[in-house]
């Protein structure tokens, strides 16, 4: 036992080059606070941004858009990068570059440079966030608490979701629509020389050149791809040259892709780790999960602004408890993947979310705070357990030397999956809403056709029309667009239980690989293990 204890010590001064590893996991989570807020924080912002800078309508949706889809399109790029020329470098270099981005957009006097700014957001988001989870996956090689230290880090990365529009409103009600970037600045002057002085540095074993070509093709086809499908997500027609030519040209880049990374002697991405049943399952579970529930958050904030007519902070009150369980989830995480696995854990997620998902469907067109405060408690944890237990399961089952690339193709799926699930959910809500306008009473045709776009616009027309009409079909739009949101409910619940078979892949244990090289066949046992971790808290 004493060796045991000896070779799990030696390892975890190895992995964090004499750094405590829960003050590397602060430092970890600090900068993913950052990107995750900041992902957020400018959707109350617009507005503001509007006013003051005039955008067209085309190059405010860039301002919005650019960021996420510069970021979800270079994630590979940086992770296999840092792979090959060190995690931490990059990591640092992605604080610097989120500093300077963030300087050039609080300080941005047209849409133009705005737009630049938050591209070059975009390439900071890319380096830092798969940084984390494969520094993670070096400092912490003892799974129990690398479990723990992914709970911290997905707690962290709920709360930074939640937190960013609270911030960004409360900056807007004091100060300029550039501070919302600016709280950046003093954050990353503060964890580039911590981040120097803590961080390890790792790589992992590739000894061949980089390849740039692979990168480039990978990068070129996500942007295709998510463009593709975020044009899709806002209504755009599946055959416009806007989404079919960028869907089209991304989907063959990513096939030359894989095939190119099949040929390569080097490759960028191992793709045999998908032909591992935990790794694949895991990646196919975050697109699952995403693709049910993102597009289903959308349309209840659309729901409680204007079926409910709440204040958008009143909005986003509703929504805190989600974010209490998703990060109440995120804590408790490691302890129940240990004691019910991998398999069991997923699988109960994905049950669980679906569950509040049909619950849900009892929202009618008046206001039932317990069933929501119920519903979204539900959700948030679900959906947690589900994501916590798939990505963990998914960087476990990576080698280390593949860490980073493991952690950019979970951040590339949860990014493909939210994108795809605003797009289907979208389209199966608007495809329920818009009979139920096809002919209301008195209302003429071409307004009726108006309506049928959205339930804002609804509300404009019938504003407009006053009087009888203006009620009947502001009534109509009400009860249509909650009769879409049943049958949005219903769908993301068949999603989510196709996700919990899916999970049935899974171990149905958490194995825990040993700690050293020289103990691989041996795998200590519950009891040994927790003597291991007492004596080394002892020493």
């Amino acid at each position: 036992m004493s060796g045991t204890t000896t070779a799990a010590s030696r390892c975890r001064r190895e992995a964090g080059a004499g750094a405590n590893r829960w003050v590397v996991l602060i430092v970890l989570c600090t900068s993913l606070l950052l990107v995750a807020v900041d992902a957020t924080v400018l959707h109350v912002a617009v507005p503001a941004v509007t006013e003051d800078l005039k955008p067209g309508a085309i190059s405010l949706l860039w301002i919005v858009d650019i960021y996420p889809l510069v970021c979800a399109s270079l994630l590979i790029l940086f992770g296999t990068l840092g792979d090959r020329v060190g995690r931490r470098r990059i990591l640092l270099l992605g604080y610097a570059l989120f500093g300077v981005a963030s300087a050039i957009a609080a300080l941005a006097d047209n849409a133009q440079v705005l737009i630049a700014a938050r591209a070059l957001l975009g390439v900071g988001g890319a380096m830092i966030m798969p940084a984390t989870l494969s520094i993670l996956r070096q400092v912490f090689p003892d799974r129990r608490e690398r479990a723990f230290a992914i709970g911290v880090w997905s707690a962290v990365a709920a709360v930074g979701a939640a937190v960013g529009p609270l911030l960004g409103g409360f900056l807007l009600e004091h100060f300029w629509w550039g501070s919302v970037f600016l709280i950046n600045i003093p954050l990353m002057l503060v964890s580039l020389p911590v981040g120097r002085l803590l961080l390890p540095e790792s790589t992992g074993d590739g000894d061949g050149p980089w390849d740039v070509v692979g990168a480039l093709m990978a990068a070129a086809g996500l942007f295709g791809v998510v463009l593709g499908v975020k044009r899709l997500g806002g209504g755009e027609a599946p055959l416009s040259v806007f989404t079919a030519v960028p869907l089209a040209v991304g989907a063959g880049l990513l096939v030359a892709f894989v095939r190119r990374q099949r040929r390569h002697r080097q490759p960028l991405v191992d793709l045999k780790m998908f032909s591992r049943p935990a790794f694949s399952t895991s990646v196919g579970c975050i697109v699952l999960a995403m693709l049910a529930l993102v597009g289903l958050e959308l349309i209840a904030a659309q729901y409680l602004q204007l079926v409910l007519k709440l204040s958008p902070l009143e909005t986003g009150l509703r929504l805190v408890p989600l974010t209490i369980a998703a990060m109440a989830a995120g804590l408790a995480g490691a302890n129940l993947l240990q004691r019910f696995g991998p398999r069991t854990m997923v699988c109960s997620g994905f049950c669980l979310t679906a569950v509040a998902v049909v619950m849900l469907t009892a929202m009618g067109s008046h206001d039932n705070a317990p069933l929501l405060l119920s519903g979204f408690v539900l959700l948030g944890f679900g959906l947690e357990v589900t994501l916590f237990g798939a990505y963990e399961s998914m960087l476990s089952e990576a080698p280390q030397e593949q860490a980073g690339g493991a952690a950019a193709i979970g951040e590339t799926s949860y990014q493909l999956g939210a994108g795809i699930g605003i797009a289907l959910l979208g389209s199966v809500m608007n495809a329920a809403y818009a009979p139920g306008l096809a002919s209301v009473h008195g209302v003429p045709a071409s307004d009726s056709a108006a309506a049928r776009h959205s339930l804002g616009e609804a509300y404009e027309v019938a504003a407009r029309l006053g009087g009888e009409r203006g009620e009947a079909l502001r009534h109509a739009a009400r009860e249509s667009f909650v009769h879409g949101l049943h049958v949005t409910l219903l769908v993301s619940a068949g999603l989510l239980l196709l996700g919990a078979v899916m999970a049935l892949r899974l171990p149905r244990v958490m194995e825990c690989e040993a700690p050293a090289a020289g103990l691989a066949g041996h795998v200590p046992g519950p009891r040994e293990a927790g003597a291991s971790l007492h004596a080394e808290s002892v020493s």
